[in-house]
């Protein structure tokens, strides 16, 4: 009754291969989430142009997408900061409009970001 079934281990070059093989995806890995870490930092339209020809599930399933965004989007400013100086064109065209000069009347200023399209 007592057969003991032998275990087959593996030999020491598939072990070899499997690590290697480990190694290369790792290194393969690590050197996208660089590449689109340094692409996140660039301006919205490089980004854009290197994001569209990604295909969408790679980029969000296989790489830590969320928390690379999070960093290379944070800036530096800080709660209770002040803005940094700006200059806008006003929408008819006419004037530009900087922060500072705002600011410099002593009355409050509200930024407020969005897209009216």
């Amino acid at each position: 009754m007592g057969f003991a079934k032998r275990v087959k281990t593996p030999s020491k070059s598939v072990i070899k291969r499997i690590v290697a093989t480990v190694c290369v995806i790792a290194a393969l890995w690590l050197i996208a989430c660089v590449g689109i870490y340094d692409v996140m930092r660039r301006p919205p339209e490089r980004f854009a142009g290197v994001m569209a020809k990604i295909p969408g599930p790679v980029a969000f399933i296989v790489l830590p997408f969320e928390s690379l965004w999070l960093r290379a989007r944070a800036g530096t400013l800080n709660v209770g900061d002040r803005a940094p100086d700006f200059t806008l064109t006003k929408l008819d065209k006419s004037a530009q409009v900087q922060l500072s000069a705002l600011t410099a009347q002593g009355r409050p200023v509200v930024l407020v970001f969005g897209s009216y399209t």
